[in-house]
């Protein structure tokens, strides 16, 4: 019982090594669509053990000084040269034994971009697609050949953490205007390809009637998205128009 100490002298007074201090990490998980409408997610090959050559999700130690938001920040443009993203915690990851070097906990976060707004800087940073939604395979294909990762091939519990995120991501679709983060340019879109996002998320082809119905109620007859005055024609013979989300 502490007796005649005010708050100032009991903190400069108390031993932090009296508990174990776990140390704790930031991972950044990054996807976008590329040119076939495909989902991707970018990941980093490490360069020292533990899981050395293995891809894993950018990620790095918090500073001692620094939040969790700006140790993401930081991680991520360390990593990949990526900056100015908007990140959204996902979860935080805690087993015991997820990293063989000690006691780490990770907290997780998520962005969506286009893909033309992540400049790849750093070595060993590369694009994967989803190539396998339930199983959390992922395929890169260089000149000469076609890579796969599965669970057992990727660092850390990362196989578990992108398949959190994926459901997370799935399940967003549905009450916010997540997808939206992914085209190119939210002021000049058709529904063309607003249903490609959501195909490529979903993993799955939509029926085109039901999903222009879904556009037109939610969003189009609430006035969040405006019809311009400019067709378009990329897409298809016959012309469609173009839209622009109102933020």
């Amino acid at each position: 019982m502490v007796i005649n100490m005010t708050e100032k002298e009991f903190i400069e007074n108390y031993d932090v090594t009296k508990y174990e201090r776990p140390s704790v990490t930031v991972d950044t998980l990054i996807f976008s669509v590329n040119e076939d409408m495909k989902l991707e997610i970018l990941l980093k090959q490490r360069d020292d053990f533990p899981f050395k050559d293995k891809w894993c999700i950018p990620g790095g130690f918090v500073g001692i000084n620094e939040s969790l938001d700006e140790a993401a920040n930081r991680v991520l443009k360390e990593k990949t040269g990526a900056e100015d993203l908007f990140l959204e915690q996902l979860y935080t990851f805690g087993a015991v034994d997820r990293d063989p070097r000690m006691r780490v906990i990770t907290v997780t976060y998520t962005a969506m971009v286009p893909k033309a707004k992540v400049k790849l800087q750093a070595e060993n940073a590369s694009w994967f697609i989803i190539d396998d939604f339930d199983n959390c395979i992922l395929k890169k294909s260089t000149s000469d050949k076609e890579i796969f990762l599965s669970g057992d091939d990727l660092g850390f519990d990362h196989s578990e953490i992108i398949q959190m995120a994926i459901k997370r991501i799935q399940g967003k679709l549905e009450y916010t205007d997540i997808a939206f983060e992914l085209l190119n340019d939210k002021k000049r879109f058709a529904i063309y390809e607003l249903q490609k996002i959501h195909e490529a998320i979903r993993g799955k082809e939509l029926d085109t009637a039901n999903f222009k119905r879904y556009v037109t109620n939610n969003y189009i007859n609430s006035g969040r998205m405006v019809q311009t005055s400019e067709q378009c024609r990329e897409f298809s013979k016959r012309p469609s128009w173009y839209y622009r989300l109102e933020e």
